[in-house]
C-alpha cells in the first residue's frame, strides 16, 4: 500500500474512522484510509480479467492505469481509487453529526430550497371561436366585444357554412380577410351545426392550448357541443342572437352578458341601469333646487318692488286722521303721530307695539283662519309708516332686526311655519 499523494510506502497507523483504519504518511503528512482494493487483490484482478472475474477487462485496465499515473493526471481524469477515497472522505465529513448541525449546512439547505422553489406558472392559453355563418352574422365590432369577454386572447376563428349558398353573399371574403378559417359543408338542414359539433368535440387534438371556446349559433342543438366542451374542462361561452342584441352566456358560471347590435355597445345590467337612473334623478333634483332658489330670489325682489309701488300709490288715499282715530279706539294710550305726507311716524316702542297689535287684530277680523307671517306683517307696517320694520327698529335702538324684536317681545309670540314664522299676539283688547 502506498500514500495516494507521494506514493511513499513509509506510513503509520493513525486511529480509526468509521470502523476503518486511518493512516498517516511520514513523508508528506497525508492522511488516508486503506484502499478498497489491496495491491494483491488488484494484481489478481488484472491477472484474471479474462471474462471470468466480476471486474471487466476495461475496469481492470483502468485501475492499472490510475495506479501508474501521477497524482495530477489521476485527479484530472477523475479515475481510480484516489477519487473513490476522496469521495468517501467527503461523504464521511458531510454525514457527520457536527456538520449536519452546523450553520454552514443550514445555509446550504436554504440555498438549495431557494433554487428548487417552484415558480408560479404563467397564465398561458388561447380562446377559440366557432361560428355558424348560416345562423349568425358577426361584424367586426361584435367580434371585438366577444374577444373582450374572454380572459385569454382570441387567436383562432373558424366559420362553418355552405359557401356555395347564394344567400351568404360575400361573407366568405369578409371573414377570410378577418382571419377566419373557412370550413365548407354540403347543403342540408343542420349541416353546419353537425360539422361544428364533430369538429368542436375533438378541438383539443388540434389546439391543445385552448382554454375558452365561443360557440356562436342560436340553434338549440349546439347545447350538446357546449356540454361536451365543458366536460373536457374548457370555459364555454354560448353566443346567441335575440332581436337586436347578442346574449353571451358563460355556461360554466351562468353569467349573462348582453351586446346591442344596433348601438354597438354592451347592454348594461338592471342594477347598472337603476344606478344610472338614480344618478340622473339626483343631478336633476340638484338642478331644480338651484333654479327654484333663483326663482325665489327673483320673486322676493319683485315682491319688495311691488310693495314699494303699493305704498306710494296708497299713501295718497290714506287719511292720517282715520288711522289715529282707529288706533285711539283700540288702546287707552294714544299713539303719538307726526303727519308726513299721510303716513304715521312711530316715535317709540310702545307706539310700535300698539301698531303691530292693531294690524294683527284687523287681519284676524278680515280672515279669522288666515295666518300672518312676519313678512306680511312687515308689509302692512310699511304701508302705514312708509318705512320698513327693520329701519324703525334700528332708528329707535330697539334691536338689530324686526324678527329679533318680535322674538324678544313679551306681547307677541312666533311659531315656525316652513321657512317663515307666524306672528300671534298674546294680549287682546
Amino acid at each position: 500500500m502506498k500514500c495516494p499523494r507521494c506514493e511513499s510506502t513509509s506510513y503509520r497507523q493513525n486511529g480509526r474512522h468509521n470502523d476503518k483504519q486511518n493512516y498517516l504518511c511520514k513523508n508528506c503528512g497525508k492522511q488516508f484510509i486503506e484502499p478498497a482494493f489491496p495491491d494483491s487483490l488488484e494484481s489478481s484482478l488484472l491477472g484474471n480479467s479474462n471474462g471470468h472475474s466480476k471486474v471487466s477487462t476495461a475496469e481492470a485496465t483502468e485501475l492499472s492505469l490510475v495506479k501508474n499515473l501521477p497524482e495530477e493526471k489521476a485527479t484530472e481524469k477523475g479515475l481510480g481509487s484516489f477519487n473513490f477515497i476522496l469521495a468517501e472522505e467527503l461523504l464521511q465529513t458531510i454525514l457527520s453529526p457536527d456538520w449536519l448541525e452546523s450553520a454552514a449546512f443550514n445555509q446550504l439547505l436554504l440555498k438549495i430550497q431557494q433554487k428548487n422553489e417552484i415558480k408560479p406558472k404563467l397564465k398561458t392559453g388561447i380562446s377559440l371561436l366557432l361560428l355558424d355563418v348560416e345562423n349568425l352574422k358577426l361584424d367586426i365590432n361584435s367580434e371585438l366585444f366577444l374577444a373582450s369577454v374572454c380572459e385569454y386572447p382570441l387567436q383562432v376563428k373558424i366559420a362553418f357554412a355552405n359557401w356555395k349558398n347564394p344567400s351568404i353573399g360575400k361573407q366568405d371574403i369578409e371573414l377570410y380577410n378577418r382571419g377566419y378559417q373557412l370550413v365548407h359543408v354540403p347543403e342540408g338542414k343542420n349541416s353546419a351545426d353537425a360539422k361544428m359539433i364533430a369538429f368542436g368535440a375533438c378541438i383539443l387534438r388540434s389546439y391543445p392550448t385552448v382554454k375558452e371556446i365561443l360557440v356562436c349559433s342560436s340553434d338549440g342543438i349546439l347545447i350538446h357541443l357546449c356540454n361536451e366542451l365543458q366536460n373536457q374542462g374548457l370555459i364555454v361561452y354560448w353566443v346567441r342572437r335575440q332581436g337586436q342584441s347578442l346574449n353571451i352566456e358563460n355556461r360554466n358560471t351562468g353569467k349573462l352578458t348582453h351586446y346591442s347590435l344596433a348601438v354597438a355597445t354592451e347592454v348594461p345590467s338592471l342594477e347598472k341601469v337603476v344606478d344610472t337612473i338614480q344618478d340622473l334623478i339626483k343631478i336633476e333634483q340638484e338642478s331644480i333646487n338651484t333654479r327654484l332658489n333663483s326663482l325665489v330670489a327673483v320673486a322676493t325682489l319683485f315682491q319688495e318692488k311691488f310693495d314699494i309701488i303699493n305704498i306710494q300709490d296708497n299713501s295718497k288715499h290714506l287719511e292720517n286722521e282715520k288711522v289715529i282715530s282707529v288706533l285711539n279706539n283700540s288702546f287707552t294710550e294714544p299713539i303719538q303721530e307726526v303727519k308726513k305726507e299721510g303716513l304715521v311716524k312711530v316715535l317709540n316702542g310702545k307706539v310700535l307695539d300698539k301698531l303691530i297689535l292693531k294690524v294683527i287684530q284687523d287681519i284676524q277680523k278680515q280672515s279669522p283662519r288666515s295666518k300672518l307671517s312676519v313678512s306680511q306683517l312687515g308689509t302692512e307696517i310699511r304701508k302705514i309708516t312708509g318705512e320698513s320694520p327693520n329701519s324703525i327698529i334700528q332708528e329707535l335702538n330697539l334691536g338689530s332686526s324686526f324678527l329679533k324684536y318680535l322674538k324678544s317681545s313679551p306681547i307677541f309670540t312666533l311659531k315656525a311655519s316652513g321657512k317663515e314664522y307666524e306672528v300671534m299676539a298674546l294680549l287682546s283688547e
